[in-house]
């Protein structure tokens, strides 16, 4: 607790003293912040009980009525200068100095507030291997005197792409929570697209920051319609459509056209790509899946990981059937880190009931269990399993 009320101390510094001038005792400042900011985790913690319970009766209670305000978890919305001053600290966190697995973790725990658990599930990796990471580039950081800036000039595409990685990440852990009440960390989401939306508009020219908001916006569209009203999960394919904000899909397919006009292809318009698939489709029944299993398949090309794949053997599963699809699957089952991953079992789970193996389908199920998961979507695989025996 201690050493995260420091760190919160100097990242509030980072920001603060340029705009306003060092204070005549920096040290005792830092000191003043840090200890404040431990009271008020020990008081938020002394209320989280309360808090939890009442979320779960209102998943409303508790968020801020207009952009401006805070949220419980202390993360502001990205607009306007807090975006500006949120960019100049993941340009800092991403420097071409650091390792860049520590710099995706750096971000992630120092401009967004997650906790080390949360960003290990994110990188599918041990927990103390985040924090490791972290420590290791605060040192560096201290050591290289790096400082809190958006570069210009020739700087500027070469910390591009670990920017992206980091906006990109901090959206998927609030798409979908590595765990506590709700399946969705609407704050999280949020932060995400307004710093996508200034990285847009720092970048005007540059089809992967257009193409990445067009992405969250075509994947947030679905947000309100992904829960029932209980809170619990909704499956893409009974989802009511109409729930879907089409102002959102609207502008992210605009984004998506005007990136993809550059000509110069890359991750993120192949990502929105398959995004688009889904908010064109005008029914579960109607959705291109062949199409997304090619563009998973051009996608391996730049992100040559196993979750892509494993994302690819869904697709594959949805156009050739479940059998093809566990093939695939099957064949990742040995990699070491999407065995860390609960929605690999979860699907794997799907495919295998699908094709009768019901008995390797709860063990599946099981495997999921014992990872993080929110609580609703934990109830969801629970479901599942009970459905099965």
């Amino acid at each position: 607790m201690a050493e995260d009320a420091a760190q919160e101390a100097c990242a509030l510094a980072l920001v603060k003293w340029p705009a306003e001038g060092m204070p005549a005792n920096p040290g005792g400042w830092l000191a003043g912040v840090a200890r404040h900011k431990v009271l008020d985790q020990m008081r938020r913690e002394a209320r989280r009980a309360g808090k939890e319970a009442a979320a779960m009766r209102d998943p409303t209670s508790g968020l801020p009525a207009t952009p401006d305000q805070r949220w419980p978890e202390g993360l502001p919305f990205a607009d306007g200068a807090a975006a500006a001053d949120e960019l100049g600290l993941i340009f800092m966190c991403c420097h071409p100095a650091l390792d860049p697995a520590a710099r995706i973790a750096l971000t992630l725990r120092s401009v967004c507030g997650l906790d080390s658990r949360s960003i290990a599930t994110a990188f599918i990796v041990p927990e103390p291997t985040v924090a490791q990471r972290i420590v290791r580039a605060k040192r560096k950081i201290r050591q290289a005197g790096i400082r809190l800036r958006v570069p210009d000039g020739e700087e500027l595409p070469g910390r591009l792409a670990a920017v992206l990685r980091v906006v990109y990440l901090v959206y998927t852990q609030g798409h979908l929570a590595a765990s506590g009440p709700e399946l969705v960390r609407g704050a999280l989401c949020d932060q995400a697209i307004g710093l996508a939306r200034a990285l847009a508009g720092l970048l005007p020219g540059e089809p992967e920051p257009a193409a990445l908001l067009a992405l969250l916006l075509l994947t947030d569209a679905r947000r309100d319609a992904r829960t029932g009203d209980a809170g619990e999960v909704v499956l893409l394919a009974d989802q009511d459509r109409s729930r879907w904000d089409r102002a959102k899909i609207a502008e992210g397919e605009l984004l998506l056209e005007g990136a993809l006009r550059a000509g110069r292809p890359g991750p993120y318009q192949l990502h929105a790509a398959i995004a688009a698939c889904h908010s064109c489709a005008p029914g579960a029944d109607q959705t291109d899946w062949r199409e997304i299993a090619a563009l998973y398949g051009e996608l391996i090309r730049y992100e040559p990981t196993a979750v892509v794949e494993a994302n690819r053997a869904v697709a594959v599963a949805m156009s050739e059937g479940p059998a093809a699809g566990l093939v695939i699957l099957d064949a990742l089952a040995g990699n070491q880190r999407i065995a860390g991953w609960p929605q690999f079992h979860i699907a794997r789970a799907e495919l295998l009931t699908r094709v009768g193996r019901h008995a390797d389908a709860a063990l599946a199920y099981q495997a999921a269990l014992r990872l993080g998961m929110s609580a609703p979507e934990h109830a969801f695989v629970e479901r599942r399993l009970a459905a099965l025996s």
